[in-house]
């Protein structure tokens, strides 16, 4: 890999790690990436969306998305909905 592809990369990192969506508890970094690749920024984005919607305006970007960023999808969508989120939801398993 190129240095400047390393650094294009870390940035993207970066850029996920520090996004909205990491406010999500266990959210996977390479969901939340996805989610900034399609053009959402906020959390309240994806509140009254499906999942599965998602997905599919991830995969218009990355047609190598996983049906496994479904759950962490989920999860998004539950936290963004919720005021108070319930602790024993703020897992994947749970989303699966």
């Amino acid at each position: 890999m190129s240095e400047s592809a390393k650094e294009r990369a870390e940035r993207r990192r970066l850029e996920a790690v520090t996004s909205a969506f990491m406010r999500v508890p266990r959210l996977p970094l390479d969901v939340a990436r996805d989610l900034l690749d399609a053009g959402y920024s906020r959390l309240d984005q994806v509140a009254g969306r499906s999942a599965e919607t998602l997905l599919s305006e991830i995969r218009g970007r990355n047609p190598g998305a996983p049906d496994s960023h479904l759950p962490g999808l989920r999860l998004a969508i539950y936290v963004a909905e919720t005021p108070r989120p319930d602790p024993a939801l703020l897992f994947l398993d749970r989303w699966a």
